[in-house]
């Protein structure tokens, strides 16, 4: 497979040839597993206080039968809430049953070839027009995929030398894109999540000290290093084939990728 390197202007350079890397298998059912592990690498664990529900007077009769009552624990003393059912799971403001721990094992493992599996298909998954279409990405102007870029574009550091590549490569109307969202309503407001950013552009260089500063105001784009790159960058949400942009000395880091089945594939060529 070759594929065309564009200039900062947009323009043709040359024409490499792509790594074996973007001829790996589409597994969806890999990619998916390792988002799910990777995804719950930052979850935050979460509980319950060890006394919620039960810090209030109530006990059972002694002995709980022979009263005509059922021998669920009871308000004792004085007050508005005696003789009410309380403590336990089944009463207004008691315990949950089965409330969450904080002790629960909530990072999930995944084995690393199937990391490296997955990471090399939703590589692949990027030059499909087909998969990068079905997520709602606009390339219409774009006539092939993957879009290469020449390594200058990695010294970029202002947003609008940045917006203007983005352009000359014919990715503004999918970054125009996300500005039609509408707000969200409902709870998702009131606990100041009023807005949701999708995804658009992932550039993939060498280096992205530079790049990072430049996407930071551009809702959507993302600029990740080679040796960085997660199935979490290429298949938001485990749906692979996010719109991506390679630098040359990016690809390149992408070539090294060293996995089984990647020597398989030049074997049997």
């Amino acid at each position: 497979m070759k594929a065309l390197v564009r200039t900062l202007t947009g323009s043709m350079d040359s024409e490499v040839d792509l790594p074996p890397i973007f001829e790996t298998p589409y597994r969806y059912d890999i990619i998916h597993k390792a988002y799910v592990a990777l995804d719950s690498h930052h979850y935050q664990p979460k509980g319950v206080h060890p006394t919620a529900g039960q810090d209030v007077s109530a006990d059972s009769l002694d002995p709980p039968t022979g009263h005509g009552q059922s021998r669920v624990a009871r308000i004792r003393g004085g007050g508005r809430r005696q003789g009410q059912a309380a403590e336990v799971a089944s009463t207004r403001g008691g315990r949950q049953a089965h409330p969450p721990k904080s002790q629960r094992v909530i990072y999930k493992k995944l084995n690393k070839k199937e990391n490296r599996l997955a990471l090399c298909s939703a590589v692949a998954a990027t030059a499909a027009r087909d998969m990068v279409e079905s997520r709602g990405h606009i390339i219409r102007d774009i006539e092939s995929l993957p879009i290469l870029v020449e390594d200058d574009a990695e010294e970029i550091s202002k947003t609008k030398e940045l917006l203007t590549l983005l352009d000359k490569l014919g990715l503004s109307d999918d970054i125009n894109r996300l500005k039609s969202r509408r707000a969200r309503s409902g709870k998702s407001l009131l606990r100041g999540r009023g807005k949701k950013i999708g995804k658009s552009v992932l550039i993939v260089a060498e280096s992205t000290d530079s790049l990072s500063q430049a996407c930071s105001a551009i809702p959507g784009v993302e600029a990740v290093s080679a040796k960085n790159l997660s199935v979490l960058d290429l298949a938001p949400g485990s749906s692979p084939g996010r719109l991506t942009v390679y630098t040359e000395a990016g690809l390149e880091s992408l070539s090294k990728i060293n996995s089984p089945h990647l020597e398989l594939m030049v074997t049997l060529r």
